[in-house]
């Protein structure tokens, strides 16, 4: 099965070495396709946009994981775990786990991909393996780099926005104005559902928030979920008269078309939380983003332009309402956010590793 998608004559690499690159995961079900129609983790995401765009910088491009069946989408093979295995590659990317730095016996270079905090790099037995192999590490944000504190070579590949996000459509804010919230609902949702209560929705009636969570949705329907998240859930619930409901997560096409029609991206955040995934594709559509300073949110988005990086209660309050009350503030920040977020594709990405890539040889 062969599907074509935005691979073009004129995007190959400016570098003069063709690679090849092997990336492979040994985690859930799927390929490249399914992020646009089915829901999916960022981390899982990042793995499907990286290998078509590494394709389009000009390297030759397998990606080895559980997906069904064997199929080339976007100019990357993408192979079955149990299909046979070309274990000669250039350049091995290593999905999170680093027992999979040894999947390819003959790969040249070895490389990590690290999406979790970096503090199980430094045990024994990992850096032991890292230090066998010449590991290199790719981290996804400058504050999740800034807390590993080993020997082996490491950049920062900062992560882009699907095509789903790219599309030329312009922001279509509904009335009443939506905001938005993408992160996980332990992630300080009650601390935001409070502000909003109290704070937010008094000073703009009939604003709504809407909550993308599929485990607060099954709480909420009743099923079998953490015992922590029965809380959030009667929170929820007890809130719709203040405009809070919970929505279903969906494929990227249509994610996208939600956010076309909302007013700004609430994002509580957490301190470990390093990737920031919907942040990125908030950016690139244009949707304005207020987030605390936790994690690697602040280095998604662009302080005062693009969206609001909170000191505290008050001023997430705020600039919250600044963003859902006055059109000229949000203007502003939409077409800011527009700019800086489409400038940060996947295919600027694999040309940074590329460029990267290169220096290391």
């Amino acid at each position: 099965m062969t599907i074509l998608r935005g691979v073009g004559k004129g995007q190959a690499s400016a570098y003069n070495r063709t690679m090849k690159i092997t990336l492979i995961d040994d985690s859930i079900h799927f390929d490249a396709l399914m992020p646009t129609t089915r829901p999916l983790g960022g981390a899982e995401k990042a793995f499907a946009a990286l290998p078509g765009a590494l394709v389009r910088a000009g390297h030759r491009v397998t990606a080895i994981n559980h997906a069904h069946a064997d199929m080339t989408i976007e100019g990357a093979k993408w192979r079955t775990w149990d299909s046979r295995r070309d274990h000669r590659a250039d350049v091995l990317i290593a999905y999170r786990k680093p027992t999979l730095l040894g999947a390819l016996r003959g790969a040249r270079r070895r490389l990590l991909w690290v999406t979790a905090h970096p503090r199980y790099l430094e045990t024994p037995a990992t850096s032991a393996l890292l230090r066998s192999f010449e590991a290199r590490l790719l981290f996804v944000s400058q504050a999740q780099r800034a807390l590993y504190q080993g020997p082996q070579p490491a950049f920062v590949l900062e992560p882009g926005a699907r095509f789903d996000y790219l599309r030329e459509a312009e922001m279509t804010p509904e009335s009443p104005p939506r905001a938005v919230v993408t992160t996980h609902p332990l992630h300080g949702l009650d601390w935001l559902i409070g502000l909003w209560r109290t704070r937010i929705r008094p000073a703009c009636p009939g604003a709504e928030l809407h909550v993308y969570s599929a485990t607060l949705l099954r709480a909420l329907a009743g099923e079998a979920v953490a015992a922590e998240m029965r809380p959030i859930a009667d929170m929820v619930m007890d809130a719709r008269g203040d405009g809070v409901f919970a929505r279903k997560p969906d494929g990227d096409m249509y994610m996208a078309d939600d956010y076309l029609k909302a007013r700004v991206h609430l994002y509580p955040g957490q301190a470990e939380d390093w990737g920031c995934w919907t942040l990125a594709e908030t950016q690139a559509m244009g949707l304005p983003a207020v987030v605390r300073p936790l994690g690697a949110a602040a280095e998604r988005l662009v302080e005062g332009k693009t969206g609001f990086v909170a000191k505290n209660d008050d001023d997430f309050v705020r600039q919250t309402l600044q963003i859902l009350n006055q059109d000229e503030v949000f203007k502003s920040l939409s077409a800011a956010a527009r700019t800086y977020g489409r400038a940060r594709t996947w295919d600027a990405a694999a040309l940074s590793l590329t460029a990267w890539l290169e220096n290391e040889r």
